[in-house]
């Protein structure tokens, strides 16, 4: 069934991309349609093998139920959480290469510029990742930051999804000015920091045992990275 509708969606998407969107067509995009495309299976597969715990994850921005009951041992490993990763790393690889342009317009979309970015994004949240888990366990507070590293992760992989079908709008339907991809961008960010918010509040017990290093580690882990990219790139 799932290889159905996978088979349907390419179809579709293929002589949509060919037939009507042929004033786009300045490079050739397949590779895109091919990256779309192991998005939707990757999803597929985790909505095959982990139905439960992929059902309440979705749910996310209703109820906790998923770090209470699915995702309460915080495995960052599991299969669940790496295939999601991937999704994450691809949606947000192809969004990135949409907005690179507004900063660098010498710079063109292409299978390059995205195995680029994909690479810098992925090396950059595990490095990010591992640095914060040595860092938590040198202060003594690696509970409290594993919590918040396992849900920040969820919610970056849930907000992925969105992105995914945002980036399928964006490559073959609508093309996107600068206003438009800067206020989507604003619109992400404004999640994200919800989502971030949303985890400390449910860890506020153990923060506040811990405030004066989980202040610590915002600022030098969550906040500073970001902010050095931004000006690195501007």
């Amino acid at each position: 069934m799932v290889l159905i509708i996978l088979t349907k969606f390419l179809l579709i998407l293929y002589f949509h991309y060919t037939h009507f969107m042929e004033e786009r067509l300045v490079e050739n995009k397949d590779w895109i349609i091919l990256l779309l495309g192991s998005i939707f299976i990757l999803l597929a597969i985790v909505r095959a093998k982990f139905p439960r715990r992929f059902r309440e994850f979705i749910l996310l921005p209703i109820t906790n139920k998923y770090f209470s009951i699915e995702g309460r041992s915080n495995e960052v490993t599991h299969p669940f959480s790496v295939l999601l990763f991937l999704v994450q790393a691809l949606s947000f690889s192809l969004f990135i290469c949409l907005l690179i342009p507004i900063f660098e317009v010498s710079l063109e979309n292409s299978p390059m510029l995205f195995l680029q970015v994909f690479t810098g994004y992925t090396g950059l949240v595990l490095t990010k990742f591992y640095v914060e888990k040595l860092i938590a366990h040198i202060v003594n507070i690696e509970k409290v930051v594993q919590e918040y590293l396992y849900e920040k992760l969820s919610y970056l992989n849930l907000i992925s999804i969105v992105l995914f079908i945002t980036n399928l709008i964006f490559y073959f339907v609508y093309l996107p000015n600068t206003a438009t991809l800067l206020i989507i961008l604003l619109f992400f960010v404004f999640l994200y920091a919800i989502a971030l918010l949303s985890s400390i509040k449910k860890n506020t017990p153990l923060i506040l045992q811990n405030f004066f290093y989980f202040i610590l580690y915002l600022c030098a882990l969550e906040f500073a990275p970001y902010i050095i990219l931004y000006k690195l790139v501007v």
